[in-house]
């Protein structure tokens, strides 16, 4: 019964979080009741990789050994990868239930499984049998009551959370099943996605992409589901981010635009969100590409440096607000601004220029290609940061993962 009322909690916790980050309380009540659908579906897994490049991010940060960084979690990767840049300490902040739990179990991995083999098997392949024995052998027991309860509850169908590592945790999760839906109706079309991953050059890329991808967004049934914001959750896009990302197009065309640089502008053998997107996972040989946390001749550093993590699951601005003055000097935001109401915005940015250490630097994505601060922050806030338009548009188009219109970034004036 302790069990059960703890879980519950714990639950309704990370429900209200989401539920006060997400509905728009002064919109219409259509808008109102997305809100809400977005918000019970993206209380669940949603990210088991996280969509943000991190080595755009940290040539963007300019990340060194002083620095004190706070990001957002999502599925865990990035704030690890940065770990590779040596900083001195890194917050890392949900407000997803499972997104913390993934994130503990991941670190716990790094930590617990010492032999590299092992830890590529668990997190990067995440599909083998024998990962269940792994995880209650060497992981379970070094794990917190609430992990555990999370890993050893069930899902919606009943099956335990934590049997997602033996059958390819990447194929689970809210994105994880979006893709899997695209993948059935490419094959509708009978278009297998993962042809492009057997292209040997930039130019075979393009003529995939050209013959095989391109036409499917010109169909009646794409063209009508993507005209929907329910249809996007998948992609952990809520209602409010959809009208920003649609702007004045269809979105069809939207998507065509982020899978054709997604497909066509990396080399798919230096590019793991290619391979998820198009392969459902990452690659197995020894080449395939990976995030560099998980890259074996990083790993030992990033296991040495893992407890310069904090990990909590919090709302992002509350964890600044109960922070001293000149706490950090590493922002990453993620794409939660595009969520945000002028009200939430301008209380972020007070409790970023208030925390920021001298030479701060702050980096956000938009769905939209613009920044979104202008004109809904107070001059008075925005007014102590510096948009750095050239850094900018140099990480967009860095950004290997493709699907947000802009990659942005303030440095705090001296």
């Amino acid at each position: 019964m302790a069990k059960t009322a703890s879980k519950t909690a714990g639950e309704t916790t990370g429900t209200k979080l989401i539920e006060g980050a997400v509905i728009r309380h002064e919109s219409p009540r259509s808008a109102r009741l997305l809100d809400k659908a977005f918000a019970l579906a993206f209380k669940g897994l949603v990210y088991a990789q996280i969509w943000e490049d991190p080595v755009a991010d940290m040539e963007a940060l300019q990340i060194g050994p002083d620095n004190r960084i706070i990001t957002i979690a999502s599925g865990g990767c990035n704030a690890l990868s940065y770990l590779t840049a040596d900083p001195a300490a890194i917050t890392v902040v949900d407000l997803n239930t499972a997104h913390i739990a993934l994130n503990d179990l991941k670190h716990t991995a790094i930590r617990h499984l010492t032999d590299y083999a092992d830890v590529r098997r668990f997190i990067a392949e995440a599909d083998h049998p024998e990962n269940l024995v792994t995880y209650r052998e060497r992981l379970a027991p070094h794990l917190d009551e609430e992990t555990r309860r999370y890993w050893e509850g069930r899902d919606l169908v009943g099956r335990r959370r934590i049997k997602a590592f033996t059958k390819g945790v990447y194929r689970h999760g809210l994105l994880g099943h979006f893709i899997g839906i695209a993948h059935k109706l490419a094959k509708l079309y009978k278009i297998d996605p993962a042809e492009i991953l057997g292209a040997g050059s930039l130019e075979d890329q393009r003529r995939v992409f050209d013959e095989r991808f391109a036409p499917i967004f010109e169909r009646k049934l794409v063209r009508w589901l993507t005209n929907h914001p329910a249809s996007l959750f998948g992609l952990g896009i809520p209602p409010a981010q959809y009208d920003a990302l649609a702007g004045e197009q269809r979105m069809a065309d939207v998507l065509r635009a982020r899978l054709e640089k997604l497909a066509c502008h990396f080399p798919v053998n230096d590019n793991y969100f290619a391979w998820q997107a198009f392969g459902r996972g990452y690659g197995k040989s020894e080449e395939a590409p990976l995030p560099p946390y998980l890259q074996a001749a990083n790993l030992p550093q990033v296991r040495e440096r893992l407890d310069r993590l904090d990990l909590r699951h919090a709302n992002f601005t509350h964890v600044l607000r109960d922070s001293d003055a000149g706490s950090f000097d590493r922002y990453i935001l993620l794409d939660a601004q595009d969520w945000m109401t002028d009200e939430q915005l301008t209380e972020l940015w007070t409790e970023i220029t208030r925390t920021a250490r001298p030479g701060a630097r702050v980096l956000f994505r938009t769905a939209a290609e613009p920044s979104l601060l202008p004109g809904r922050v107070p001059d008075a806030i925005l007014g102590h940061w510096d948009y750095r338009t050239a850094e900018s548009e140099t990480a967009t188009l860095a950004d290997r993962s493709s699907i947000y219109g802009g990659v942005h970034l303030y440095v705090l004036k001296d």
